[in-house]
């Protein structure tokens, strides 16, 4: 963690909390060395999971944490490379990194937090609101048929999908464990817990 950082930001009871120490649990399990590892995120709510982990890291432009993260991995193809994001940036912003990663299969973890919300600006319908679930952005209830994620990375070549929940923190631990070892390109969704926007 940064040493000028005294403080989650976080609101209480959000999910990105078990999804973090999943991630410390999994590499400590698999005492891959600090200098070893390279966690890149993107930003808002799920964006400073980098911050909070002692490894290497970088916290990268909004929507391009799979380009740098695959940059990452082509310049030195013996670190363990992890990108961590969130469903509004990787199934809907920049869901085209997301596919192309997946077609070109290169050794990376990526982790989506899926809130199913746009929850950093109060809570907008993302690609992964369920229909007929009224946020700020939809007063008058969703009706927009939501993307399957793992149907998604699948159709485009990744082989290595799974839909975890916070919720249930040594399953989680085993997926990224066994992604880890995985010498291609990974994708788990986390179903992941929003105290503040997820009222459904």
């Amino acid at each position: 963690m940064r040493n000028n950082l005294n403080k989650f930001q976080r609101c209480p009871w959000c999910g990105n909390f078990i999804i973090h120490l999943a991630i410390k649990q999994a590499l400590k399990e698999l005492n891959i060395p600090t200098e070893k590892t390279v966690i890149v995120s993107w930003i808002w709510c799920s964006g400073k999971m980098s911050q909070y982990i002692d490894w290497y890291w970088a916290e990268t432009l909004h929507g391009r944490g799979l380009p740098f993260a695959t940059g990452v991995k082509l310049a030195n193809d013996d670190l363990v490379v992890i990108s961590y994001a969130w469903d509004g940036d990787s199934y809907g912003i920049w869901l085209s990194h997301l596919l192309h990663s997946s077609r070109r299969n290169i050794n990376i973890v990526h982790i989506v937090a899926d809130n199913q919300n746009y929850a950093l600006t109060t809570g907008q319908a993302s690609p992964t609101t369920p229909e007929d679930i009224k946020t700020t952005s939809t007063p008058d209830w969703n009706q927009i048929q939501p993307f399957a994620p793992l149907k998604l990375t699948e159709s485009a070549g990744c082989k290595y999908n799974i839909q975890v929940s916070d919720k249930d923190l040594a399953w989680l631990k085993k997926a990224i464990i066994d992604w880890i070892k995985h010498q291609w390109f990974s994708h788990i969704n986390v179903q992941q817990t929003c105290p503040s926007f997820k009222k459904w």
